[in-house]
Parts: C-alpha cells; sequence; structure tokens
C-alpha cells in the first residue's frame, strides 16, 4: 500500500511546486481565457493550459512507481502502454485546442482512434452487462460498440462539467479516489496506482484551481481525466466476483461505476437531450448545465460544486448501501436518485 501513497504524494507535489510558474508563463504569453462570452462565468482573464501539470505529473508519478512484480504482470503492462499513448495523443489534441482551437470533426476522429486504441488493440473492453435488462456475456461485436460508446460518453462527460471553479478537477478527485479504493480492495495494484496519481495530480490542481481560480484545467486537462476515468471503469466492470471483497460481493459493478461517474453522466445526458429536444447539436456549448443552473439561482461557484460533490457522494454511498438484487431495478433506483439533482434547481426556482 506505500505504493500508492507515494504515488499520490508524488503527482500531488509536482503539480503543487509546477503550477505557479506555469501560471506566469501562461500570462506572459497570453495563454488566457478572456472573459466575455454569455456561457463563460469569469471576469478576469484566467490560464487555460494547466492540463500540462496534470499530465505531466501523471505520466511521471505513474511511470516512477509503476509496480515491477504483480500477479498479472502482462495485463498490467497493456494497462500501462495503453495510458502512455491515449494521454499523449489526448494531450497534444487537448493543448491544440486550448491554445488556437481545434474542430470538433478532429476531435471526434481523435476520439474514435483512442477508442480503437483502449477496445480493440489493447482489448480493454466490458465483456458482461452484468445482468442488466437479463443480458450477460456480450458478443465480441456488442463488446467493442458498447464499449468504445462508453469511452466516448466519459471522456466528453468530463469535458462537458469543466465549466465552473474547481468543478471538474473536484468531481474527477471524487471519482479516482473510489476506484483507487476499489482497486485497491480487489488487489489490482497497478490501477489502484493509476487511480490515486491521478487523484493526487487532481488534488493538488484544486488548490489553484477552486473558487476563485487562478488557472484552468481546458481541455487539456479534461480529456485527460475522461480518458483515465473511463479506463478505470471498464476494468473495474471486468473485475472476477472472487476478487470482491465482502462489502462489494451483493454490488452490480455496471451499477458501481455508473455511481461513480454519476454528476458527470447525469448532467451530460440532460444537456444533450435537451440540445436534441430543441433541434441543435448536442456538442454546441451553452448555459443550461445543471452547475449553471445553481449559479443562476444566486449560489456562488464555491457553494455550488459542494453541493455537486456532496450529490456525487451521497449517489456512491447510496449504490452501495441499498443494492438490489436485480440489476435492471438496481439501474431503475441510480437513474431515480440520479435525477434529484436535475429536479433541485427546478424546486428552488419555484420557491
Amino acid at each position: 500500500m506505500s505504493i500508492l501513497w507515494l504515488g499520490f504524494l508524488t503527482s500531488f507535489f509536482v503539480v503543487l511546486l509546477a503550477t505557479p510558474s506555469l501560471i506566469k508563463v501562461a500570462k506572459l504569453k497570453h495563454l488566457v481565457d478572456e472573459p466575455g462570452e454569455e456561457r463563460k462565468l469569469h471576469t478576469r482573464s484566467i490560464p487555460t493550459i494547466g492540463g500540462i501539470v496534470i499530465f505531466g505529473a501523471l505520466i511521471f508519478s505513474y511511470s516512477i512507481w509503476f509496480p515491477e512484480t504483480y500477479h498479472y504482470i502482462d495485463k498490467a503492462i497493456v494497462n500501462f502502454k495503453t495510458v502512455i499513448s491515449v494521454l499523449t495523443l489526448l494531450f497534444f489534441v487537448g493543448i491544440k485546442d486550448d491554445i488556437i482551437g481545434t474542430a470538433p470533426l478532429k476531435k471526434l476522429a481523435a476520439h474514435f482512434i483512442v477508442g480503437f486504441i483502449i477496445v480493440i488493440i489493447s482489448d480493454i473492453r466490458i465483456e458482461s452487462m452484468h445482468g442488466i435488462f437479463g443480458i450477460y456475456n456480450l458478443d465480441l461485436w456488442q463488446s467493442y460498440l458498447i464499449s468504445i460508446f462508453t469511452y466516448i460518453v466519459i471522456v466528453n462527460a468530463y469535458n462537458l462539467i469543466d465549466g465552473l471553479d474547481g468543478l471538474a478537477a473536484g468531481i474527477g478527485l471524487i471519482s479516482s479516489v473510489s476506484f483507487g479504493i476499489f482497486f485497491s480492495y480487489t488487489g489490482n495494484i497497478p490501477l489502484a496506482l493509476l487511480s490515486f496519481v491521478l487523484a493526487g495530480a487532481l488534488l493538488g490542481f484544486l488548490i489553484f484551481n477552486f473558487s476563485p481560480a487562478r488557472i484552468f484545467m481546458g481541455d487539456s486537462g479534461s480529456l485527460i481525466i475522461g480518458a483515465v476515468i473511463s479506463l478505470l471503469a471498464i476494468n473495474s466492470i471486468n473485475t472476477p466476483s472472487a476478487q470482491l471483497p465482502a462489502f462489494l460481493t451483493n454490488s452490480n459493478l455496471p451499477i458501481l461505476a455508473m455511481s461513480i461517474l454519476v454528476y458527470p453522466l447525469a448532467d451530460t445526458i440532460r444537456a444533450f437531450s435537451l440540445r436534441a429536444f430543441k433541434g441543435i447539436s448536442p456538442f454546441t456549448a451553452d448555459k443550461n448545465h445543471i452547475h449553471h443552473k445553481f449559479v443562476a439561482l444566486g449560489f456562488s461557484h464555491a457553494k455550488t460544486v459542494i453541493i455537486l460533490y456532496s450529490y456525487n457522494l451521497f449517489i456512491i454511498a447510496f449504490a452501495l448501501l441499498f443494492p438490489f438484487k436485480n440489476p435492471t431495478l438496481s439501474l431503475a433506483g441510480l437513474i431515480l436518485a440520479a435525477l434529484s439533482i436535475v429536479l433541485v434547481p427546478i424546486i428552488l426556482k419555484k420557491n
């Protein structure tokens, strides 16, 4: 377990020590996000390239502390190679978008390449639905489609919630710590290390990104978070039941993974549904996210993100404490619980 703490602390201090210099350089080179657009909530120029330190800390810490001996070292090396390759690709796509912009179709093409690397080349894919809708083992083509779709949804979900000081970093921290605890209890040390390395980087970044933010992570950061979390989610779903600790034996693994990702997923589904209803592109930027609704009601950035952190933690606890024997009922219960955050702004607005 000491290696997990070493990985966490290494990435934390790399971000903590490197970010002030990055902020200075970004301001000198005018690599900042200017206020002005209607959907933007900040009122001053803020650097947008925080993903550089997240990427650097994650790659450095994960590489230096990656365990040389492990029961399933072949599979761990596949995950390691996949992490390095896809994060490098996404980093350059994201940093280009942060500095000069990237066409949506080019970003989508990059996501399909990353999905191909993860699912088809590395064979990291969802193999079973664990009884949801009565479905267990998936055919190969079904596994490929669902896994690539899962990656694209998760990576875009974390990108879309990066609209408020400390929101994406904080929700990513909750997700990474949750998966880190899961993998440490199931004995998968390489993936537990990846989780805690990401958690350390995000905790260090939150010191500068929490309201009032001194730096934004940009696409170079949110894409990296989404990609790592998608890898962790897919691997968690594939964990053999024999490796699960006693307190997780009644949990449905896809439901547990969705509960960990609940806020990004709930907000993305809501935003895409509303845009589709209005007949506009689901990728059109707007101020119709759940966090925007809380701010419009008069909540500060800090209060809003704390509410959303608490909501995400509540849903995880709900999934752990009240598992249904029927997986489909578990999914229905999760959806109903997740809808609560969508209804809160509506109820408060009426009152």
